[in-house]
């Protein structure tokens, strides 16, 4: 498998939780400033060549590996922060499947639905939103599923931050899928 094109790098704070998807360029500076507690993955991502030491008559170089642990205290518990709802996040968590008839959809026969309706306070919330085909919305229309008769065929529930990450779709090494999976929730829809 060609690694070329996976060229974001994880970022976790020193526990192992994920912070964010960085470049190449910003791990590398990570690495170059000692910032860098341990690293991940089946071998670097990159190395990267520099200038040439005169006195030793060595070049330079800097491997960036796929994963990379920032040393020092976090500032914030990542496991308190809920990452936020987004389209092709929610499409994923949801496998493609509408949440009133359980069928499997393309993303872009999708749309993003509200439980309780936008118009009478429902929120663009991960507890509050579910996958469905244009017919089952235009079915239920601005009435909860009760009123609608039309009950959820599946639950939604808040992504953990492993799984946030995976939801992201991206082109993610081998290594670094295996990595984000291996700490999921048990009762992932992911696993």
């Amino acid at each position: 498998m060609n690694h070329q094109h996976h060229s974001h790098v994880l970022q976790l704070d020193i526990q192992g939780t994920p912070q964010a998807w960085i470049t190449l360029e910003q791990a590398a500076l990570h690495v170059a400033t000692g910032s860098v507690a341990w690293v991940q993955g089946d071998g670097p991502l990159r190395t990267l060549r520099g200038g040439w030491n005169r006195a030793s008559a060595r070049q330079s170089r800097i491997d960036v590996y796929p994963i990379v642990a920032l040393g020092g205290t976090a500032r914030i518990n990542l496991f308190e922060v809920v990452p936020a709802p987004a389209k092709h996040k929610l499409f994923r968590r949801d496998r493609h499947t509408c949440a009133y008839c359980g069928q499997r959809f393309a993303e872009r026969e999708l749309q993003c639905e509200h439980i309780v309706p936008a118009s009478r306070g429902g929120g663009w919330t991960w507890m509050n939103l579910v996958s469905a085909c244009a017919g089952c919305n235009g079915r239920k229309a601005d009435r909860t599923p009760e009123e609608a008769g039309m009950p959820l065929v599946y639950l939604p529930y808040v992504p953990s931050r492993f799984e946030s990450f995976l939801l992201e779709g991206r082109h993610i090494r081998a290594d670094v899928h295996d990595w984000l999976a291996s700490r999921l929730p048990k009762q992932s829809r992911l696993n």
